[in-house]
């Protein structure tokens, strides 16, 4: 297991952990989904509200429960760092295993669909979701600006997602997507 990796999985961890009870449950991906909507002033009935909250129990459903080992319907960070090391191993797999919420979460983060995600947007979805500090948005987004736009193009937060999930590139800037490491 690469040090490194498990660095960035147990801070997505941290950041995942809304209650801060040590675990990850259901509740946890359903509470980033409400407090993205609720960042975003998008309606709680509202059908993106609606599939972002599904998009999230099948985050749940799909990668994060198969992790519970010990049958507790609940995933410590442990149960989890292995998990992630286990299963995300190939970045040839990134769309079938992360790229689909990665397009949901871009998709929130770009309220006026222009097609790019600005800094604004970013520590919306970044800072109200997974809790990362505003400081540490603006510190990431402009290192993977890579083009210096001002924006994230949907390529762009791609290769940041997934240098994030399956880089060992101590150097990367996504290292910090989910807040410094």
């Amino acid at each position: 297991m690469s040090d490194l990796r498990t660095r960035k999985y147990q801070q997505w961890f941290q950041g995942a952990d809304m209650d801060g009870d040590g675990v990850l449950s259901r509740e946890d991906m359903v509470r980033i989904a409400e407090r993205a909507v609720e960042a975003k002033g998008i309606p709680p009935n509202s059908p993106h509200a609606r599939q972002l909250n599904e998009s999230m129990d099948r985050f749940w459903t799909e990668i994060i429960a198969p992790y519970d080992v010990d049958g507790d319907e609940a995933v410590d960070v442990a149960e989890m760092t292995e998990g992630f090391h286990a299963a995300l191993t190939d970045r040839s797999r990134y769309a079938e295993q992360i790229k689909w919420v990665a397009d949901l979460i871009f998709d929130l983060g770009d309220t006026d669909r222009d097609g790019v995600i600005s800094l604004d947007e970013f520590s919306q979805v970044f800072g109200a979701g997974m809790r990362v500090p505003d400081t540490d948005c603006a510190h990431v987004f402009g290192l993977l600006d890579a083009d210096g736009s001002g924006t994230l193009g949907r390529p762009e937060y791609h290769d940041a997602v997934v240098e994030f999930f399956y880089g060992d590139d101590p150097n990367a800037p996504a290292n910090h997507l989910f807040g410094r490491i």
